[in-house]
């Protein structure tokens, strides 16, 4: 356990992060590096650029796409209980998605359709092969995207109060035509969105309240969720982002009175979350244990390491990524990517994680049995990694002193 961090060079990591910081247009930001037992938070900043208040160790943080592993352990729950089963079709559960048509090319007209070839599954689901998610083209340049725009379904940075409710999704998700064949590519995020709506109709309860019973709970998560109740409000940080319209640097979520100071219609698997960086820290441990939190069991062994496990073909990855060269050296599992091939020293085989848009980054490292984890209130402006992001991930391996 000793020596497990080398301190001088965790001192590299805050100047690199204080430097970000101070002349990044980040706010504030907390890192966390966890590795064999021994632990260092850094929190840096503000939390917001015209207020005084610190950005602290407990400061909560909109954690985006972070939410989408979270969700994949909650229907591994369902599998192990055989609620669920992951090559079933999801269509006694999940009506909507009966009898899918399927574009017959992804730019051409709604109506030029073939029938789906086999249904669609939840590993489909967990996944994300569908045949339905994130398309990197300009909004309204298909038909199908313009269509997207006009049910209120299109894929954007997460604002919780303007989506419907479950089931009015889910409505609105059935009569659109599927973009590729189930099973053909992996497509970004809508699998996880969909994956709550059947995680809550499986159990019985809403998502949220299935989530808390059977995840965070259990770990001592006390403060993640789909909003921030009233006497936490004041711990969550003001969200900024770069206006893609006006390239502004400004206000996307306030705390009070934004879209996560109540609970909203529909509780996003793909992007919903707010936590801390102790919350995830013991998401983290769990699945670096196998499963297991202390006495608490989440999931088995077995399913840790098939959520943890690359499951996709050559021909899936083929033409996918949010970032081209995404799929050369990593693979997805459920709910996570998965590093398939080294190619820096701060990313080994088997390390796997993910990214929230809003501003923040999640690894976690069998061999080393580390977590690494940045939380910022500044939204990506691209697919691609920001510095800070990178930087984080270097400067955390660079620490092993070993």
């Amino acid at each position: 356990m000793n020596n497990a961090l080398s301190k001088t060079r965790l001192g590299r990591m805050h100047d690199a992060m204080a430097s970000h910081v101070e002349h990044g247009g980040i706010p504030g930001l907390v890192t966390l590096v966890s590795r064999r037992g021994e632990t260092h938070v850094d929190a840096i900043g503000k939390m917001s650029l015209r207020g005084r208040a610190p950005v602290q160790r407990d400061t909560i943080f909109r954690v985006a796409s972070m939410s989408k592993p979270v969700v994949a352990v909650a229907a591994l729950i369902l599998v192990e209980e055989g609620r669920l089963r992951l090559d079933d079709p999801v269509d006694a559960v999940l009506p909507e998605l009966a009898n899918r048509r399927v574009l017959k090319r992804l730019d051409g007209p709604l109506e030029e359709t073939v029938p789906a070839a086999r249904p669609i599954t939840l590993r489909d689901l967990l996944t994300f092969r569908l045949g339905f998610g994130l398309v990197m083209a300009p909004p309204g340049a298909y038909p199908i995207l313009k269509a997207l725009q006009e049910t209120g379904l299109a894929v954007g940075p997460p604002r919780p109060q303007d989506a419907p409710a479950p089931d009015e999704w889910m409505r609105r998700f059935g009569t659109l035509p599927l973009m590729h064949q189930p099973g053909e590519r992996w497509m970004y995020h809508t699998g996880s969105d969909i994956l709550g709506v059947l995680i809550a109709r499986a159990s019985g309860q809403p998502l949220g309240d299935f989530l808390r019973a059977r995840i965070f709970e259990p770990l001592g998560m006390k403060d993640t969720g789909f909003s921030v109740p009233a006497g936490k409000i004041e711990r969550l940080a003001t969200s900024y982002w770069t206006n893609f319209q006006t390239g502004a640097f400004e206000v996307f979520d306030e705390a009070r009175g934004g879209h996560w100071s109540t609970a909203p219609a529909f509780p996003s698997g793909g992007g919903g979350l707010v936590s801390t960086v102790d919350d995830f820290l013991a998401f983290s441990q769990m699945l670096l244990d196998q499963g297991r939190f202390g006495r608490e069991r989440i999931l088995s062994r077995p399913s840790v390491e098939t959520m943890t496990t690359d499951q996709l073909t050559a021909s899936q990855k083929a033409g996918s990524g949010l970032v081209g060269g995404y799929f050369d050296a990593h693979g997805w599992g459920f709910g996570v990517g998965v590093v398939t091939r080294r190619e820096s020293p701060s990313e080994p085989v088997g390390q796997y994680g993910w990214d929230g848009g809003l501003g923040t980054t999640w690894r976690c490292d069998p061999t080393e049995q580390m977590v690494t984890i940045l939380l910022t209130q500044r939204a990506w402006t691209s697919p691609a990694l920001p510095a800070v992001h990178r930087d984080v991930l270097t400067l955390a391996y660079q620490a092993i002193d070993d």
